[in-house]
C-alpha cells in the first residue's frame, strides 16, 4: 500500500497571497531544487567528499516556513544534516553554501563544516547538526535568550522566533521530549518542525514509532500540534504564519508535522533500493514546485514565461556559485586551530 496516512486537505480558496509573494516562494523553491541537482552533479564528478544529503522534494517546507512566515536574517533557524536548502532560504548566498560543500575558505563555515555543518551568524543560521535531534536543544537555547532579553533585560526589540527543523526519526529521541517539555513550560518563541519524509535513513517511519502521527505528541506538553501537507507550500505557509504569530505574542511553541518526501536516497551514497517504485511514483506526482507553479498560473498570479524567467535567473546563480567555489582558495593550514574558540571582534 502506497499511502497509509491520508494527507491533510487544504482549501486554496482561503489563500491570501500577492503576486510578489507567490513569485518569491517559487524562486526560493527553484533555488533549492536547482542547487541540490547541481550538488549531485558535482558530487559524482568528485568535487565534493563525504556524505551529502539532498533536500529534493521537501522544498515546500523550508520555503513555506522561512520565506513564507519568518523574517530571514532576523529570526533563527536550526537545521539537520540535510541543511543546504535551509541555509539558502535563510539568506546564506548560494556562493557561500557551494564553497562550503567544496571545502573552501570562502564557505559559510570557512570550509570546516562541509555538507552537514552549515552555519552563518550573519543570517541567524544556528547550524546543521549531523547527530539526530542534536539541534533541538540548541534551537531552544536561542529561543530562551530571546525571551530572556525581552522579559528580564527589557529589550523590546527581542521578538525573534526560532524555527527548529528535524526529521521523523528525531521524534523518537530523548532530546525531543525533554526539550518540548521545557519549551512548553517556559512558553518559548519556537516552532518545532518535523519534516516527516517517511524514512529515517533506511527505517520506515511507521515501523519505528508507537504512534506515527507525531503532531499529536504535542498534546502531552499542552502545546499546539499541527499536521500539514508538506508538499503544498501554501498550506505550510499558512500554518507557519499562525505558529509564528503565536510565538511572537508570547503564547509559546508549536509542533508542526509536515508530511513530505525526499525524491533521492538518504544520501548520494544511498542506492535507494528500500523504497518501492509505487511509493516513489505516488510522491513524485505531488512535486511541490509543479504544484505551486500551476497554482500561480491558474490564479493569474504569474505566466508560464515569468516562471521560466525565474528558472533561467536561478540557473545563472547556480552556475556562478560553482565557478566561485572552484576558484576559491583552500583553507590555509596555518589556521588549522582557528575558530575553536571565540575571537574578539
Amino acid at each position: 500500500m502506497v499511502q497509509e496516512r491520508t494527507l491533510p486537505q487544504f482549501d486554496t480558496a482561503t489563500v491570501q497571497i500577492t503576486k510578489a509573494e507567490g513569485l518569491e516562494l517559487y524562486e526560493d523553491m527553484i533555488l533549492g531544487r536547482f542547487f541540490e541537482d547541481k550538488c549531485a552533479e558535482m558530487y559524482y564528478r568528485g568535487k565534493m567528499f563525504g556524505f551529502v544529503h539532498l533536500y529534493n522534494g521537501q522544498e515546500a517546507v523550508s520555503s513555506g516556513i522561512i520565506h513564507g512566515a519568518m523574517r530571514p536574517g532576523e529570526d533563527f533557524v536550526s537545521s539537520t544534516y540535510r541543511d543546504h536548502v535551509h541555509a539558502l532560504s535563510a539568506g546564506v548566498p548560494a556562493r557561500e553554501v557551494m564553497a562550503e560543500l567544496f571545502g573552501k575558505a570562502t564557505g559559510c563555515s570557512k570550509g570546516r563544516g562541509g555538507s552537514m555543518h552549515m552555519f552563518s551568524s550573519e543570517h541567524r543560521l544556528l547550524g546543521g547538526y549531523a547527530f539526530v535531534a542534536e539541534g533541538i536543544p540548541v534551537a531552544s537555547g536561542a529561543a530562551f535568550q530571546t525571551k530572556y532579553r525581552r522579559e528580564v533585560l527589557g529589550d523590546s526589540s527581542a521578538d525573534q522566533v526560532t524555527a527548529c527543523f528535524f526529521g521523523d526519526g528525531a521524534a523518537n529521541n530523548g532530546q525531543f521530549f525533554e526539550t518540548l517539555n521545557m519549551a512548553a513550560l517556559w512558553k518559548l518563541p519556537i516552532i518545532f518542525v518535523v519534516e516527516n519524509n517517511k524514512w529515517a535513513i533506511g527505517m520506515a517511519h511507521d515501523r519505528a514509532t508507537s504512534d506515527p502521527e507525531i503532531y499529536k505528541k504535542a498534546s502531552v506538553f499542552n502545546m499546539v500540534g499541527v499536521e500539514v501537507d508538506g508538499m503544498d507550500v501554501l498550506a505550510v505557509r499558512q500554518v507557519a504564519q499562525e505558529a509564528v504569530a503565536r510565538a511572537r505574542a508570547g503564547e509559546g511553541p508549536t509542533l508542526i508535522e509536515a508530511l513530505t518526501y525526499r525524491f533521492r536516497g538518504h544520501s548520494l551514497a544511498d542506492p535507494d533500493e528500500l523504497r518501492s517504485k509505487e511509493e516513489k511514483e505516488f510522491w513524485f506526482s505531488r512535486d511541490p514546485i509543479k504544484k505551486l507553479g500551476a497554482y500561480l498560473v491558474d490564479n493569474n498570479l504569474a505566466t508560464s514565461s515569468e516562471l521560466k524567467e525565474i528558472e533561467k535567473k536561478i540557473q545563472a546563480v547556480i552556475d556562478d556559485a560553482v565557478q566561485f567555489a572552484e576558484s576559491s582558495p583552500e583553507p590555509d593550514p596555518s589556521e588549522l586551530y582557528r575558530f575553536i574558540f571565540a575571537e574578539d571582534e
